[in-house]
């Protein structure tokens, strides 16, 4: 069964974001003086005592607002509050009880869950600063400063106490995808498409997501988790702190990723920022497919994906075992394609060849081309081995490492892509020298 999840809710500027991150010991959620910050829900693993739940944060709610923003964030909201299996309510002592308190309190209470009152912002405890908030009919409140870590423990101490006994953990064999790019590409479209259902906010807007958010789904029997992420945009561009953090979540979800799929919006055509974005796909070894968004508004004729091909080939020399896709997110042209080629690439980069295939291989590519000479010595390839795979990593032992010129390494690589099937993902080729007594 899975983790149990535990839902942080309230009306914004409440202190639920810092509460999150201090639970989660990480600075996941973006946590800033003004509301609206959180946009999403935002999930992480944490334990307290030996149980192990899922947190989740939300954005605040505003449930009589008529701001389109401030609706969105209220269904995301929602969306949390019917998955969760604990939901801790945070209220401001600082700002005391108020109608919009109330109003989500209300909405609690029809949820039919276990719900704690938390009164955050009380650094300095005092009962009759807590009287106001029995008005609110949820038991007994919580006194806790997030932000200085003061009741935090008390609380978890009755979360895990809501929580049904769930001691068997869940191990996470899910593909993990992140969807990274410029704003505005139409990741979350994406996202959302392929999930069926309203996940991520939608927006014109560049820039609606600020969070890494992960979402595990099962397609064709193959459980994914996927990673929808805040646009990465130009280093001038970034004039806003909150920004700037998204951008550096948006990196560390390439790292954590499994496979990654570059969004580029096909009407805008490649630019110096999804080709930056590519090379750091690259430089982390990730298997990676190529999305080409927008197909619909693209006019075509029978030679267009080619043109497009070849210009994709130009810009991405470094990672030319890219697999590219022509999709719609709008529309769902081709979307469907995406996880099978997803999975197809992790597989490759989970590919291992044999030490003896290997090195027949290369004996036969250095039969067919010999390695140039450097100052009158030749290189002398004496054994190849696979190192590592995700992504494949083969090693090399040579006679003299410096005589491996850049061209005859790409020549092997070429050779290795040519007889085993490599496409989506990168290849790390180490040369080491060998000595005689070895």
């Amino acid at each position: 069964m899975a983790k149990p999840l535990v839902a942080i809710v309230g009306r914004p500027n409440v202190g639920k974001s810092t509460f999150f991150n201090k639970v989660v010991g990480k600075k996941l959620s973006i946590v800033d003086d003004f509301p609206g910050v959180t946009r999403d829900r935002l999930y992480a693993d944490a334990e307290w005592c030996g149980q192990q739940f899922t947190l989740v944060d939300t954005g605040g709610l505003e449930l009589k607002s008529t701001d389109q923003m401030w609706r969105h964030i209220q269904k995301q909201a929602e969306i949390a509050i019917e998955t969760a299996d604990v939901i801790i309510l945070f209220t401001d002592a600082k700002s005391g009880l108020n109608a919009a308190d109330e109003d989500v309190a209300a909405k609690l209470r029809k949820s039919g869950k276990p719900v704690l009152l938390a009164v955050n912002k009380l650094e300095n405890y005092s009962p009759d600063k807590l009287f106001e908030f029995y008005n609110l009919g949820m038991g007994e409140p919580y006194p806790i400063s997030a932000e200085h870590g003061l009741g935090v423990g008390d609380l978890l101490d009755e979360v895990v106490k809501c929580i049904d006994q769930v001691k068997e953990d869940v191990v996470d064999d899910s593909i993990k995808i992140a969807v990274v790019g410029k704003p505005n590409a139409g990741k979350s479209s994406l996202c959302n498409k392929l999930l069926g259902f309203d996940r991520t906010i939608v927006s014109d807007i560049a820039g609606t997501t600020r969070d890494a958010i992960d979402t595990m789904f099962v397609f064709d029997g193959q459980k994914y988790t996927i990673i929808d992420t805040a646009g990465i945009r130009k280093k001038k561009s970034v004039n806003e702190d909150l920004e700037y953090y998204s951008v550096l979540r948006a990196l560390g979800a390439i790292r954590r990723a499994d496979v990654c799929v570059m969004m580029i919006d096909a009407s805008e055509g490649v630019t110096e920022q999804d080709v930056k974005i590519c090379g750091y796909i690259h430089e982390q070894g990730k298997p990676s497919i190529v999305v080409m968004n927008k197909w619909d508004l693209i006019e075509k004729d029978t030679n267009t994906i080619n043109k497009f091909n070849t210009r994709l080939s130009e810009d991405l020399k470094f990672m030319d075992y890219f697999i590219p896709v022509y999709v719609s997110a709008k529309t769902g042209q081709r979307t469907d394609k995406i996880l099978t080629l997803a999975k197809k690439a992790l597989e490759n980069s989970k590919r291992r060849v044999s030490t003896g295939q290997l090195n027949d291989l290369i004996l036969d590519c250095v039969r067919a081309s010999e390695p140039p000479t450097v100052n009158g010595k030749r290189l002398k390839i004496m054994y190849v081995t696979q190192a590592e795979e995700t992504p494949p990593m083969f090693v090399l032992f040579v006679n003299e490492a410096g005589l491996m010129h850049f061209s005859y390494r790409r020549y092997l690589e070429n050779c290795l892509r040519k007889a085993y099937d490599f496409s989506g993902t990168p290849i790390k080729i180490v040369v080491r020298e060998r000595n005689d007594n070895d």
